[in-house]
């Protein structure tokens, strides 16, 4: 496959890129010859970029709507805010099977262009994800909602796993406490990976290898975010999303919330997506080189400066998702290109009022929730 005219997020000048299986195999000059090709894509306007890393997700929570109607001091009591005020919401959500919903959390983040996610919880049930769900990594919940947090913390058969957790997600002095109790009952001193971080102070963030940034998370419950823009000298910063009981589905309506705090300067808010987390994770598709894995998303171009172009992204704007080399989703205006292309197990949709052609039997997928969850509501229409 070669992506012919496309425009990398560091230059102006369009460039071709041919991927073989997998991997990116070479990065030339428009203008060079182009050996030949059994598939050929040409764009026009268009930027491409790695696919996008959501550090933080919860995929079977994505047919929640957002629950919750004030700002709480910390997740604690939010918890109990809406397991005793939203009963039958969260009824109705979880009488959907949990292979249902994690194919909906998944399908979620593809449509963004999301093409690895870090799901926390218990491992996925879904064969064969269309995008990769990062799971290589010790999960624990929160000091306040797991059970045995400082026997499963030092728990030796995990020592080599990194320990990822929801740590300070609170505006209190509880909340700030519950990270110095971490960091104390660390005895084995494990790899840490903090969730949200909001009351974290940069000195405890010396003890964390990372934190993941979800700032609409953050503001809908608590009014206030992690301070990033301190936390940032002290540990590295990731993105994530958390889940729809928190947030909008769309990863970027959270990155232009992120980017209005100016906490990180958007090189900073990019990398967060991108080599941070790759690092972070030990994938290889931070960057688009020869050898590099192929996750790439080309979206049309908006404006010429790079970066503002990447920031001005919405999903409607999303021409081509690849996973792995694989076609996942795109636009209908490329579909004259793929006549060649066996396309019998994409559904087309509407996103955004732009049609889109995406793999898999959507439209069953929607079908089979709403039989357990008739009011369940998709940001996407069957066509």
């Amino acid at each position: 496959m070669v992506l012919n005219k496309v425009t990398l997020i560091d230059s102006y000048n369009p460039v071709n890129i041919k991927i073989d299986g997998n991997k990116i195999t070479d990065v030339f000059s428009y203008a060079a010859d182009v050996n030949a090709d059994p598939l050929q894509l040409t764009f026009n306007k268009a930027l491409i970029f790695p696919g996008l890393i959501n550090s933080h997700d919860h995929l079977d929570f994505n047919l929640f709507p957002q629950l919750g109607n004030r700002t709480y001091k910390n997740y604690t009591e939010w918890g109990k805010h809406i397991h005793e005020n939203y009963k039958d919401e969260i009824s109705k959500v979880l009488k959907v099977p949990l292979l249902l919903r994690e194919q909906w959390g998944i399908l979620k983040n593809l449509l963004c262009g999301v093409t690895t996610v870090v799901n926390h919880g218990e491992k996925i049930q879904t064969p064969n994800p269309l995008i990769t769900v990062h799971e290589n990594y010790y999960c624990l919940h929160s000091v306040q909602f797991e059970k045995k947090w400082k026997l499963k913390l030092n728990n030796p058969l995990k020592r080599k796993f990194p320990v990822v957790i929801h740590a300070g997600e609170g505006n209190d002095w509880s909340s700030y406490n519950e990270i110095d109790q971490l960091v104390y009952w660390n005895k084995l001193q494990k790899t840490l990976i903090g969730v949200h971080g909001v009351s974290m102070s940069a000195e405890q963030a010396e003890n964390f290898e990372a934190i993941v940034w979800c700032p609409q998370s953050n503001y809908f419950l608590l009014d206030k975010t992690a301070s990033v823009n301190k936390l940032k000298k002290h540990t590295t910063i990731l993105f994530g999303t958390d889940s729809t009981l928190t947030g909008n589905w769309d990863i970027w309506d959270h990155i232009a919330m992120a980017r209005k705090t100016e906490m990180l300067t958007d090189a900073e808010l990019y990398n967060s997506l991108h080599i941070n987390a790759s690092t972070i994770w030990k994938t290889n598709n931070n960057e688009i080189k020869k050898t590099g894995n192929a996750d790439l998303v080309v979206a049309n171009k908006k404006t010429e400066n790079g970066l503002e172009a990447f920031f001005s992204i919405e999903s409607k704007d999303i021409l081509l998702v690849l996973h792995q080399g694989n076609i996942r989703l795109f636009d209908a205006s490329l579909y004259d290109q793929l006549t060649k292309t066996d396309l019998s197990g994409f559904s087309k949709i509407t996103i955004g009022g732009a049609d889109k052609y995406i793999q898999g039997d959507v439209p069953a997928l929607i079908n089979s929730i709403k039989e357990y969850y008739p009011e369940a509501s998709f940001p996407v229409t069957i066509n």
